[in-house]
């Protein structure tokens, strides 16, 4: 097929589809007219007060009618798009179930997987040791003296030993 003719085609196609278009807006605007003249009818302002007072109430009685109408239907949509919402979540969770993989174990120290977190921002080192204070030990007076260990437990066992160590100590 020709470009010139694939041309025309297309624009005959669009003449088509346009007027299509306005025939719909036509018959669009001829129900909403239809629609009003039945639902609406015209308002013939009366001329003495009682009859304006029964107009009055008369139109507050239509509109109670279409308010209550209104709200029953937006509680039904309410109540619709609640179970919509409900039955997406279950399709999620029926989707949703899948197993899980076994874990394979990595040998990896404390550096390296610090370093595959954060890249080239990782300059800490993980040796904690290196972090301690050294302490130096003191050796007690009594660990000092060698001697034999049954003397010590006989001389501080019951009161009198705690006696005897209380009164050396102070």
């Amino acid at each position: 097929m020709s470009t010139s003719r694939r041309n025309q085609l297309k624009s005959l196609l669009l003449q088509i589809a346009e007027t299509m278009l306005e025939e719909e807006v036509q018959e669009a605007e001829r129900e909403k007219m239809k629609h009003l003249e039945e639902n609406c009818p015209s308002l013939s302002v009366p001329g003495c007060m009682q009859e304006l007072q029964d107009l009055c109430r008369k139109l507050h009685q239509q509109i109670d009618l279409v308010d209550e109408e209104r709200f029953d239907i937006e509680m039904k949509v309410k109540k619709s798009n609640k179970e919509i919402d409900d039955l997406k979540l279950t399709v999620q969770d029926l989707k949703g179930k899948f197993k899980k993989p076994a874990l394979k174990k990595v040998r990896m120290s404390a550096d390296g997987m610090l370093a595959a977190l954060l890249g080239s921002k990782h300059k800490v080192s993980m040796d904690l040791r290196a972090n301690l204070k050294q302490v130096k030990k003191e050796v007690k007076e009594e660990e000092k003296q060698t001697g034999d260990w049954r003397k010590n437990i006989e001389d501080k066992a019951g009161m009198d030993g705690r006696k005897k160590r209380f009164e050396t100590e102070a």
